[in-house]
């Protein structure tokens, strides 16, 4: 089961971000999540299975420039999880077409996301799922 996360669903998701986002505290995770949820412009998305939450995809509308496209605005997926366990069974795809669907309903035309560069199980994922590479940057950022 899928279903859109509510106010209820932080700590959840949280729980699980943690996981892909160490150098975060669940603490931090789950106020940036109760900002999304409040948001018309942003959703998250829950996956259950074994009556618990194994998974969830964060996507929202991107207004600025995302890399590859010529639309505003994109949907953009800004993050994907599956606990290691429940992977390989299309549970990310489920989530993915959930955002996807969501985008479409708030009238956009492309969908985009990005990973580190270094991170092949994303970029595997992105491309079996029928996305096209744009781009590859490194940033960079110093203090003045």
């Amino acid at each position: 089961m899928i279903r859109e996360a509510t106010q209820a669903d932080t700590f959840a998701l949280a729980e699980l971000a943690v996981k892909m986002w160490s150098n975060h505290t669940i603490s931090e995770l789950q106020s940036g999540f109760l900002d999304l949820i409040c948001s018309s412009d942003a959703v998250c998305f829950m996956k259950y299975a074994d009556n618990k939450e194994v998974g969830f995809a964060q996507c929202q509308l991107r207004k600025d420039y995302v890399e590859g496209t010529s639309t505003s605005p994109v949907g953009y997926l800004e993050a994907i999880y599956i606990e290691k366990e429940y992977r390989h069974r299309g549970y990310a795809k489920e989530l993915l077409s959930k955002c996807e669907n969501w985008a479409k309903e708030k009238c956009c035309t492309e969908f985009a996301s990005d990973c580190e560069i270094d991170n092949d199980i994303s970029l595997e994922f992105h491309l079996s799922m029928g996305f096209e590479e744009a781009n590859r940057i490194i940033c960079f950022r110093k203090n003045i």
